[in-house]
């Protein structure tokens, strides 16, 4: 089901071109201008904080989903799987190490196999901003983020009269890819309403030596909400979600036919309480993933040993989730965000091995695990003197976490019992951080140090999903926890900014997936298993930024980002780590149009652990570099209207990134080592704001 057709929202864009044009000279709308640039890196604007805009026009293309449009920021990698879904990777760590947070609500995927990871239910276009805060620096955003969190958000405020506004963009690119957003806002004084739709499809992408990849994708979203704001103090706000696609996988043996997302929320804030309580706020949320994968409707059916069958697997979690906080002043130089958050999330699962003569939807849910959390946190930034801050927070976390499994499936067709069943585990969690951030020169620069210690509970994937190395049931992995140094500077002085951040970090029972371990198996065979089991692990990197406005109209953006990780406990490299990246983009720009061009480089990775890694994938043996060079450009017909286009990896370049999955066989597709990615590209997008 659609609600928006590609097509349409060009169309209803091109007719809101018409009524801008009419509408240029009103100096109200001046605010809504559309600069004439394509964003090709994000970079440090405070210290361990990065922000973009996820409607801006970028290169590579405009992003379709959460983790494709954290590529441009320094120190993020994708794990690519197809054409969609992939999986973020920040500083070499993913899944649950990396929070991922949608207006403030925690958002977990079904499938144990990360076929639909929180980003995958990310539509950017729908939303205003996103903000990554790296380290663990903060104790705002829920438990467990060792490295880092990711929060998409929207914009909300007062009006201080009745208005309306719309956002529309179209983009259109090579291998049948057609996108389309909508962001239309009414209200007045006392009330406002928001809905924001968004469609996208692909087909299958050819690699750079011409072999298609099995990555065809179709996916859709509508967000609505509704806000009541009698005064300026007061906000209270209903919103709802749905979304569905489904997508092709060219790592695995079944494809995502169904990623369907309900979601409900309710938010409140009250403001100037009185001289200590600046803000009172309180949130509540649902959200159900119901997901649905086979190995038929997006593939041709082949046999196999292992799905000999039309197979179909239906995990489904529903998350729920509270937060209630204040935000106190109890003197000038002195500001305490202080509260508690909650979730709770259920994970269930069916399956059948025989759709034709054992429909899945037939059968029964079985509950495998259930999970809750409950928290409470203090975070305070104090001013010592002018241009000198101190941070510090602090939360302890309570989880209780159920094993409702009665067997574990050593194979789809040999369960085992399993000898967690029923056992409930709880563990009480400290995390908390320090920072100093200090300027300079007339705050043309400001140098920080921070301290930060995250322990994180094992997610679903680490406990359940897997064997550990001594059973067929991982429910008694220790929990993770993470102390981190991060230190940099961040400089601006007239046409230069500058920015480097550096971190090392000590793993305490870093949660290791290791894939074809040998385990008895009857009276004198083995079998491969793939376990979690705990390690002790290091991390040590950073990024570097540098924007130099070299000439009028001209500007030079490069970015470097590094990481190198070591298992200490098996005495070899940490697994899944990206190589070096860099990235050198220079642009000319004019009030009225834009071009550029992107080069980056990426070095080669000997350092791996083969058949070690996380929840998303291990290690498959070293990659070769390679460089890609891009080009873009914009023109803004009008204030309101912006077109851009460009050309991704214009050389054609054939090459895979080290972390990407490996390639699995499918029916009518080439096999590769690692799944490569596009070919060639060209892109072209028009937005129009009214």
């Amino acid at each position: 089901m659609h609600f928006l057709r590609p097509l349409q929202i060009l169309s209803l864009g091109l007719a809101a071109t018409s009524l801008t044009r009419a509408d240029e000279a009103s100096p109200r709308d001046e605010p809504l201008a559309l600069p004439a640039v394509v964003v090709t890196t994000s970079h440090t604007q405070q210290p361990l904080v990065v922000t973009a805009d996820p409607k801006a026009p970028a290169q590579p293309m405009p992003a379709h989903d959460g983790a494709d449009v954290l590529k441009s920021i320094p120190g993020f990698s994708v794990i690519r799987k197809g054409g969609a879904d992939g999986d973020p990777v920040l500083r070499g760590l993913a899944g649950s190490r990396l929070g991922i947070q949608i207006d403030g609500e925690c958002i977990f995927g079904g499938c144990g196999n990360r076929m639909d990871p929180p980003t995958a239910y990310v539509f950017p276009a729908a939303y205003d901003r996103i903000t990554v805060i790296k380290g663990p620096q903060t104790v705002l955003h829920g438990p467990g983020n060792s490295v880092g969190v990711v929060l998409f958000e929207r914009d909300y405020r007062r009006l201080a009269r009745a208005e309306s506004s719309l956002f529309g963009s179209a983009t259109a690119a090579s291998f049948g890819r057609l996108d389309a957003a909508v962001d239309a806002r009414t209200g007045n004084a006392a009330a406002q309403a928001r809905l924001a739709a968004t469609s996208t499809r692909a087909d299958d992408y050819a690699d750079g030596d011409g072999r298609d990849v099995h990555s065809a994708y179709e996916r859709w979203s509508v967000n609505a909400s509704a806000a009541w704001t009698p005064d300026d103090r007061t906000f209270l706000e209903f919103t709802t979600a749905r979304s569905d696609g489904e997508a092709a996988y060219a790592d695995r043996a079944m494809d995502g036919v169904r990623f369907d997302r309900e979601n409900y929320g309710l938010r409140f804030t009250r403001s100037a309480l009185s001289e200590l309580v600046q803000q009172a706020e309180a949130r509540l949320y649902y959200n159900y993933v119901d997901h649905v994968m086979d190995n038929y409707s997006l593939r041709p059916f082949v046999a196999t040993l292992m799905m000999p069958g039309r197979a179909v697997s239906n995990p489904d979690r529903l998350t729920t989730g509270a937060l209630a906080q204040l935000v106190l002043v109890p003197a000038d130089t002195v500001r305490v965000t202080a509260g508690l958050d909650t979730q709770r999330n259920v994970h269930t699962i069916r399956s059948t091995t025989n759709e034709i003569t054992a429909p899945f939807a037939a059968k029964l849910r079985l509950r495998d695990a259930k999970f809750a959390q409950i928290g409470a946190f203090a975070e305070a930034a104090w001013t010592l003197a002018p241009g000198r801050r101190f941070y510090g927070g602090t939360r302890l976390d309570r989880w209780e976490v159920t094993d409702s499994r009665t067997a574990v499936a050593i194979t789809m067709m040999s369960p085992a019992p399993n000898p967690s069943a029923g056992r409930i585990r709880t563990s009480e969690l400290a995390s908390g951080f320090i920072r100093y951030e200090q300027d300079l020169g007339a705050q043309t620069a400001t140098l920080f140090a921070g301290l930060g210690r995250v322990q994180r509970f094992p997610d679903y994937w680490e406990l359940i999903k897997n064997e550990s190395a001594t059973s067929v049931s991982a429910f008694g992995t220790a929990p993770e926890t993470t102390t981190q140094f991060d230190a940099g500077v961040v400089f601006h002085r007239g046409p230069v900014e500058f920015t480097l951040s550096a971190f090392v970090s000590a793993i305490d029972d870093f949660i290791l997936i290791q894939s074809g371990f040998t385990k008895p198996s009857g009276m004198m065979g083995t079998r491969s298993a793939v376990i979690t089991r705990n390690i002790a692990a290091a991390t040590r990197g950073g990024e570097a930024g540098l924007v130099w406005r070299c000439a009028e109209h001209w500007k030079l953006d490069a970015s470097l980002a590094y990481v190198r990780g070591v298992n200490d406990t098996d005495a070899r490299p940490l697994a899944q780590m990206p190589p070096l990246e860099s990235r050198l983009a220079l642009a000319y720009t004019q009030p009225l149009w834009s071009a550029g061009i992107l080069l980056r480089a990426v070095s080669d990775q000997d350092r791996v652990a083969v058949t070690q890694g996380n929840i998303v994938g291990q290690d498959i043996g070293p990659s070769d570099g390679f460089a890609v060079c891009s080009l873009n450009t914009s023109w803004k017909p009008t204030d309101r209207t912006r077109l851009s286009a460009g050309i991704d990896n214009l050389f054609d370049a054939a090459y895979a990134e080290h972390i990407s999955r490996a390639g699995s066989a499918v029916a009518g597709f080439v096999q590769t080592t690692r799944i490569n990615e596009p070919g060639r590209t060209l892109w072209l997008q028009l937005q129009l704001t009214y």
